[in-house]
């Protein structure tokens, strides 16, 4: 009698094409937590995120899940597979209706003839929505030679992918490198992003224009590598960097990435003319990025102890490989005059180096009031450092404190905030040491991060069998229009040259 019981619970019945499901109301209810991947227990999502699938880690013969707000509910099963995939319709129809509310999430597993119900956890559905895209590039996750890497963009509210551009080389001289995509004030319709190894140069995609430049001249460092376009006006802030890798022999960690020099830049779209902000043959400035009214520029700098003017490159390279362990960058702020274009005095905006650490990658709150950066022990690549966590600093008070509730023991690199400044995202390793990956936090108004949650998929396992890391990722409210034809055809041109001033 109780096997026909719990069949009655497994089987589901056909309303059109729809699976309607029940969940067994017998279940011996368990005090230990369930097992999922990923681990979607007790965050605070967008109410516009996709589905949140997942895959039950328990042994079992069946499973069901229900998901409960005050009277409302969704109820999936699944097979032995424990493979949880939401109605995207449904999903989204119930996440919009429970605004505000906490979801109550209960699995449900089948073991030989009877059911067991796991300790419930919860799903905090916060007001504020997320943007609608996130961008990023797809890149082994180790050392590579260009073979195959791309930029994409996703939409996050539900699955659908769509190619930015990829470097498909037709023979060895077209290898290329791509990467450092970013864009102006939350819009992929101007953008830039950076072309390395064979086919040089800096790209330029706005007003529906693409084209490729060569910043590159006797007074400018090198090329133009990693942007902050102006949040309302045509220019845009570039690092100049000269950049190697090390591979450690005993280091778990393996690949060291650094810059052995580099400046801050200055270049006017419209007018096609670059300047020098920062160029110094003793410290190295770096990951330049503006504040939300465009009125100070936030950077990161490193005293090297030593005049690269006064060696050549491959002793620059050389020295600075050798004490790798002993660069830490500090953050630096500049304000800006946006009528005369002119930069005044810096100001120590975190002495990381008094820490005995190292910070990186300033990304400002569109409200203005916080500043996002990492810090770990030594360096700015902080994608290959196991000690790299997220810190946010209040510009209105001074403190600064990690963020916590996102942080793992593994490391924290690249992010960037959503529009409305309530949504952060960013790349970890925190899944397996290797692939980087992206999740996201709510950042909530008073400046604390809630525990992060992987970008979801259609199917919880898609980010397992990518044998790719994301990179880069950056949150924009519409999706880029431009073809990836529109950027092939232009890098595999040669680059229009840049004027250079030496005043703005």
């Amino acid at each position: 009698m109780r096997y026909s019981v719990i069949v009655l619970f497994v089987l589901f019945v056909f309303v059109g094409c729809k699976q309607t499901y029940k969940v067994p109301d017998n279940a011996e209810l368990l005090s230990q937590k369930v097992k999922i991947f990923p681990d979607y227990t007790d965050v605070t999502v967008p109410y516009n995120i996709a589905p949140l699938n997942f895959v039950i880690r328990q042994r079992g013969d069946a499973f069901a899940v229900e998901v409960k707000a005050k009277d409302d509910r969704i109820v999936v099963g699944t097979d032995k597979h424990g493979v949880i995939e939401f109605d995207l319709e449904e999903w989204h129809s119930f996440t919009a209706s429970h605004k505000g509310q906490s979801l109550e999430v209960t699995v449900y597993v089948q073991k030989d003839d009877a059911w067991y119900a796991y300790k419930p956890f919860n799903i905090a559905i916060a007001n504020e929505e997320i943007d609608n895209y996130v961008s990023y590039r797809l890149i082994e996750p180790g050392y590579e030679l260009y073979r195959q890497l791309g930029l994409y963009q996703r939409n996050v509210t539900n699955y659908d992918v769509q190619t930015i551009y990829e470097n498909k080389p037709r023979v060895d001289e077209d290898v290329h490198c791509i990467n450092c995509h970013n864009f102006q004030n939350y819009s992929a319709k101007n953008m830039t992003f950076h072309v390395r190894q064979n086919l040089t140069g800096t790209i330029m995609a706005y007003d529906g224009k693409v084209k490729k430049i060569n910043p590159k001249n006797d007074s400018i460092l090198g090329n133009a590598v990693y942007p902050a376009w102006h949040p309302t006006q045509k220019w845009i802030v570039y690092s100049s960097n000269k950049t190697g890798q090390a591979f450690h022999i005993k280091d778990l960690q393996k690949i060291e990435c650094m810059d052995y020099s580099s400046d801050i830049i200055f270049y006017d779209v419209e007018k096609n003319e670059i300047s020098n902000i920062f160029k110094s043959s003793d410290k190295m400035e770096t990951f330049p990025a503006w504040s939300p009214t465009g009125d100070r520029l936030y950077y990161c700098i490193a005293d090297i102890g030593l005049d690269l003017d006064s060696v050549d490159e491959k002793t620059a390279q050389k020295e600075t490989g050798l004490q790798y362990y002993n660069i830490k960058y500090n953050i630096m702020s500049v304000p800006f005059d946006q009528q005369t274009r002119t930069f005044g005095e810096p100001r120590l905006e975190v002495d990381c180096k008094s820490l005995g650490l190292s910070g990186t990658l300033p990304r400002i709150s569109p409200d203005g009031r916080y500043m996002l950066f990492t810090m770990g022990e030594y360096g700015q690549f902080h994608i290959w450092h196991k000690s790299s966590d997220q810190y946010v600093k209040n510009l209105e008070t001074g403190e600064y404190y990690p963020l916590t509730a996102a942080n793992s023991k593994n490391s924290e690199s690249f992010h960037n905030w959503s529009s409305n400044g309530r949504w952060i995202v960013f790349t970890t390793r925190r899944d397996d040491g290797v692939f980087t990956r992206l999740y996201f936090a709510y950042f909530d108004k008073d400046g604390k991060a809630h525990k992060a949650f992987m970008l979801p998929q259609e199917h919880p396992l898609d980010n397992v069998k990518l044998f790719k890391s994301y990179n880069v990722p950056e949150i924009t409210k519409d999706a880029v229009p431009y073809k990836p034809s529109d950027f092939k055809e232009v890098i595999y041109k040669n680059p229009l040259p840049v004027k250079y001033v030496s005043k703005r």
